[in-house]
Parts: structure tokens; sequence; C-alpha cells
């Protein structure tokens, strides 16, 4: 085959990209720094995220993507255009098909931004699939059979849960919640009750080392030292923060995904209702991986849920999996 096809899972916190034939071979944060004076790209993904909060003036560090979809078209052009050459080689003489993820309830306006984006950045054809979808195909879910499946998927922007039977989408709902908010949730709690300004950095080491859905014993109750500005003096200033204080400061992003799941949950016919209870919610993203967020949603459901196997590289390979084999899954996507 002279043209590659490649698979892009665009998401809010990272990006992953999926050759046909070597599998995920990328997997890098969505950051992007762009130099002010020329609009010019000086770095992409991990050398741009160790830059986040410590730009001088004429370069700044952003996200292009937020809550799941394009929030700078320009700066994911040039993202894309460096993934793709990553991923292909510098110079490719062939353009490659790209499969891309796209969350499941973006507008017609979103939809065609991640196409013409993608296409200006090389991509011959463009194919899109719904997130929840392509989550199902790479934890290895039988999305085909006359049987319903729910997976879940928990990213940086959005969370999307979403019931497959027969090869479609039978129910599906999504919040515009994720890792990047439970980071804000974190940063929020400490300026109120501490008087502490920490950087977006700061908040996702704590959500990482300390995060976790449920209370834990005094005994487990880790402590973190946590550095940042004086709210009042505007002087660098540390603090110790708590696992139960982190439980208190994520309780309402988790409790929006929470409820979102219930709605799906409600939403459902009687018959897939019983398959769901007997399979259970599988968990893919990188935000599934949050400590007991599947003991949460059990408790509150009543659904047994668990975290898939590498629930990471889910999107990932199922965009993979579905572009190799495309007269399989030809219901599922959209072409452009």
């Amino acid at each position: 085959m002279l043209f590659k096809r490649v698979g892009i899972d665009l998401g809010t916190a990272n990006s992953l990209v999926y050759l046909q034939g070597q599998g995920v071979v990328l997997n890098e944060p969505t950051v992007v720094v762009v130099s002010l004076t020329d609009r010019k790209v000086v770095a992409v993904g991990s050398e741009a995220k160790e830059m986040l909060g410590r730009t001088p003036e004429n370069i700044t560090a952003s996200r292009p993507m937020r809550d799941g979809v394009i929030a700078d078209y320009q700066i994911t052009r040039a993202m894309l255009a460096y993934f793709l050459q990553k991923a292909c080689g510098r110079s490719f003489i062939f353009k490659p098909e790209v499969m891309i993820s796209i969350p499941a309830g973006c507008t017609q306006v979103e939809k065609r931004a991640v196409e013409d984006a993608t296409l200006s950045a090389g991509a011959k054809t463009v194919y899109m699939i719904h997130q929840p979808l392509a989550a199902a195909i790479g934890v290895g879910i039988p999305i085909a059979e006359p049987s319903g499946n729910m997976i879940m998927d928990v990213g940086g922007g959005a969370a999307e849960a979403a019931v497959i039977s027969l090869g479609g989408v039978v129910v599906s709902k999504g919040v515009r919640v994720g890792g990047n908010k439970i980071d804000d949730a974190i940063a929020n709690f400490v300026r109120r009750k501490h008087n502490l300004i920490i950087g977006e950095t700061t908040s996702e080491t704590v959500k990482i080392k300390l995060g976790s859905a449920l209370p834990v014993a005094d005994k487990d109750n880790k402590v973190m030292e946590v550095r940042g500005r004086d709210n009042i003096t505007g002087m660098p200033r540390k603090i110790e923060i708590t696992i139960n204080e982190v439980v208190e400061a994520v309780k309402p992003p988790l409790n929006q995904i929470v409820k979102m799941v219930k709605s799906v949950l409600e939403d459902i016919p009687p018959e897939l209702a019983s398959d769901i209870i007997n399979k259970g919610i599988v968990m893919s993203g990188g935000t599934s991986q949050f400590l007991n967020l599947d003991k949460l949603l059990t408790k509150e459901t009543g659904v047994p849920c668990h975290v898939a196997e590498e629930p990471l590289l889910a999107v990932a390979k199922g965009t993979g999996i579905a572009l190799e084999n495309l007269e399989d899954y030809k219901k599922s996507i959209s072409k452009r």
C-alpha cells in the first residue's frame, strides 16, 4: 500500500496516533507552544507541556482543544500536521487516510472544524467515528452482536456514556467534564480553603498523587506538600493537603459524571438493561483511572463498573481497528 492509514484520538489532555500495521506510535500531551510575533509553532506535545505556565512574554503555551472539541482551529491544524509528519515520516509523498474520533454529542459546526483541520493538515480522506464506539472497539467489545454493551469514556475534556447494540449506538449522553475540570476543582478548592493560588501542572500532580472519588480511613489519609503563591500577600508559600480534602474538592465534577451515567441507564430499553446489569459498564479513557471512580459509579448506580485494560489507548486502538476493517464498521463511520 503506497499511502498510510492513520487513526487519531484527538483528546483534550492527550492525543494518540495509531499507524496501520504498527499500533499506537504516538502518545503526546495536547499542548502547543506558539510564538506571538510570527504565530509559528515552537513546540508540540511533551516538550510544550513542560513550558506550561513558564513561558516568556513573546511565546504562549496553550491547549487548542477544550471540552473535547477544537477551541483554536489554526493551532489544532498545525498540531495535526506535526502528528501526521511524525507518524508517516517528514516527507510523505502520498497523503494518508485518517480516521479521527469525535465526541458523540458534538455539533455539525464542531464536526466540520475537525474535518477541515485534518484535511488541511495533510490527510487525503477523513473518516470520523464517535469516541464511545471507538472505545468499545478498542477494548474488544463485540459491538455487532444483538446484545447490549455499555461503555463509558472519560477523557481530559469530556465524559461520554453509550449503550451499543447491533453495531450502533442505542443511547448516548455526554457532559463536558473530565480530567481538566477535576484539576480546576482542586485548584479552586486550594484557593478557597487555603488562600493559595496553584498552577495547572501542580493541581494535576495533586490529582494523580492524592486523587480519590471516595473518602479513605484516617490511617490511609496521605498528605502532600503543595507550593504556590499566597492569594493575599502574593508571596510564595507551601501548605499540606490530604486525600480526603481532595475527595471534597472533586465532588462537584464527579457528581455531574454520575448524573450523566444515571440518565443513560434511565433511557435504555428493558431488554438491554438486563444485558448491562449482567455485563456491567466498561470504563475507558485516561480519567477512568481516577482512584475509586469505578467504585463510586457502582455504588451510585447499582451496576458493576470496571476499568478496561490500557484505558488510555482504547479510543486510539478503536480508530485504527475500524480503519483497517472499514467494510465491517461502515454503518458507524462518516467520511469526507
